[in-house]
């Protein structure tokens, strides 16, 4: 059973069993590595009937990095790349949303890594509703974001003998999220 639009309306926190919090980045200029942060936890305020009334916010644990290969992890939580003991957190707090239509949505907010923190703006898919086998009625939203991650102060590179860089300076923000209608 989905539930109509206005129906939705209500606080949401996102299940982190059922959502992923990815990224993409450029490797030697030939490959992408994939990865996903563990370890986050979101809360969102929908208003089916205006959805610019909506509002959310991610807390991402940056020691959670996953890329399936420990000691690319273990570089990637040092100060060349996210700095995890000083900066144990990655946030989004969304300062707009605006629907572009009837699954198409933007939503602009402010995102922290390191100590920067700039506006970005993400295009989400309202993927669908449905009622759990438990009763919680859980909302659907698929999403993904290119950034510079220069911006942010995450600078640390290699060149390559034959030109080029070890590591891309874009990288996509993927978020596949699973949310759950709270009570």
């Amino acid at each position: 059973m989905t539930v109509s639009l206005p129906e939705l309306t209500g606080d949401y926190v996102l299940d982190p069993t059922h959502t992923r919090i990815g990224f993409v980045a450029r490797h030697a200029m030939v490959t992408k590595v994939r990865g996903a942060f563990h370890q986050f936890e979101g809360t969102a305020h929908l208003d089916g009937a205006d959805p610019a009334k909506s509002t959310g916010q991610v807390v991402i644990k940056t020691e959670s990095i996953d890329t399936g290969v420990e000691q690319r992890d273990q570089h990637l939580r040092t100060n060349d790349f996210l700095d995890a003991p000083n900066f144990p957190d990655i946030t989004f707090r969304t300062t707009q949303v605006e629907q572009k239509s009837d699954t198409d949505y933007r939503v602009t907010g402010d995102l922290t890594i390191k100590d920067t923190t700039k506006p970005v703006t993400i295009d989400f898919e309202y993927t669908g509703n449905a009622v759990d086998p438990y009763g919680n009625l859980r909302v659907g939203l698929e999403g993904s974001v290119t950034i510079s991650r220069k911006e942010f102060g995450v600078t640390w590179n290699a060149a390559l003998e034959g030109g080029g860089v070890l590591v891309g300076d874009k990288i996509v923000l993927e978020f596949d999220v699973s949310a759950i209608k709270q009570s």
